[in-house]
């Protein structure tokens, strides 16, 4: 039996060490995916560390995956062949019978696979995924830039999708690291009048090399809210920061009905009263990441428009380096680790 590598963790909070696996073929409806790369996400800690239910040990995380299909297991849709590249997300397969799934809302799926949790991730020099979950990459994007796009890029391009903001409405991204770089690249992209909301006047010019047109410090004398105010007031605000207070403190900012976009996971709460919502009618949505077809429609706009995530890219080897280097904050953007 021929064998490949990954980076696994043996219990709670250990380190990421390099081990050998026996190479698994795919059951029915799952094909065998060579990865070619694997973005680190902050959410990956929640697996790592054990804090989310179900998590088992040892475990292989990585939900950000781009490689190519090597087999095709039973009785999967026959439109995938293999050799073609592919990207598995956050969205790692749904179980089709639950509610939502029976509604057609897959990412909100009862028992979603998220790689990494319900399965191994993409620390790895293969991953066995649900076809489902694939998503097409288009041929101008290479693994390494395709890889953050499932979880990163869709998170923040749908987000944006799907708010109620129109081309030529001031549209907000707080926060410009992992998540805001792109947010703020997509914004401008889709023709909204971008401002970029992060900490310290040093990254006024990066914003405005990401494309925003405005820019605010958030560490300013003026408040956030009243700088957004004296824009005209945001129709949405794109929170990608994980801070709650930082959150907390765009709301007054939106203009009437506004919307408050969240994906910036944080465990504290918000510092909102129900009266700062119901005169002005403004809204506070979470949105969860995206299915296999969002993020294939992430990339197709990213290819479309030059947009690509800001990465440093590592060996496996090196995966527990990146990891820490990500959860540290010192990784200011997203690690992305390759295969031979």
């Amino acid at each position: 039996m021929s064998t490949y590598r990954v980076a696994q963790v043996a219990a709670s909070g250990g380190p990421l060490e390099i081990v050998e696996r026996e190479v698994q073929r795919p059951g029915p409806g799952h094909v065998r995916i060579a990865v070619e790369a694997c973005g680190v996400c902050h959410s990956d800690a929640a697996f790592v560390n054990a804090m989310l239910p179900g998590v088992r040990f040892p475990l292989v995380a990585g939900h950000e995956i781009a490689g190519r299909i090597e087999e095709i297991g039973e009785g999967t849709y026959s439109g995938w062949r293999v050799g073609d590249r592919v990207a598995v997300g956050w969205f790692g397969g749904s179980c089709g019978h639950c509610r939502p799934c029976r509604q057609g809302d897959f990412i909100v799926c009862e028992n979603l696979k998220v790689p990494g949790w319900a399965y191994d991730g993409g620390y790895a020099e293969k991953v066995v995924a649900p076809a489902d979950a694939l998503a097409r990459i288009p041929d101008t994007l290479p693994a390494t830039d395709a890889a953050p796009l499932g979880c990163a890029g869709v998170t923040t391009f749908n987000g944006l999708r799907r708010s109620s903001a129109r081309p030529g409405d001031l549209v907000a991204v707080l926060g410009i690291g992992g998540l805001g770089h792109l947010g703020v690249k997509y914004a401008a992209a889709m023709g909204f009048e971008t401002v970029a909301v992060a900490r310290g006047a040093d990254k006024a010019d990066f914003a405005r090399k990401l494309g925003a047109h405005h820019y605010i410090d958030s560490t300013a004398d003026t408040p956030v809210a009243d700088a957004l105010l004296s824009l005209g007031g945001a129709k949405v605000v794109l929170a990608t920061a994980a801070n709650s207070e930082a959150i907390t403190s765009t709301l007054e900012g939106l203009s009437p009905r506004g919307e408050l976009v969240v994906i910036g996971a944080a465990a504290e709460p918000l510092g909102i009263s129900p009266n700062q919502l119901l005169m002005s009618g403004k809204i506070i949505r979470g949105h969860p990441s995206g299915t296999a077809q969002d993020v294939q429609d992430t990339m197709a706009f990213s290819a479309l428009h030059g947009i690509r995530p800001m990465t440093e890219i590592v060996p496996l080897d090196q995966a527990d380096e990146a990891y820490r280097k990500m959860m540290s904050g010192a990784a200011r953007f997203r690690m992305v680790l390759t295969t031979p």
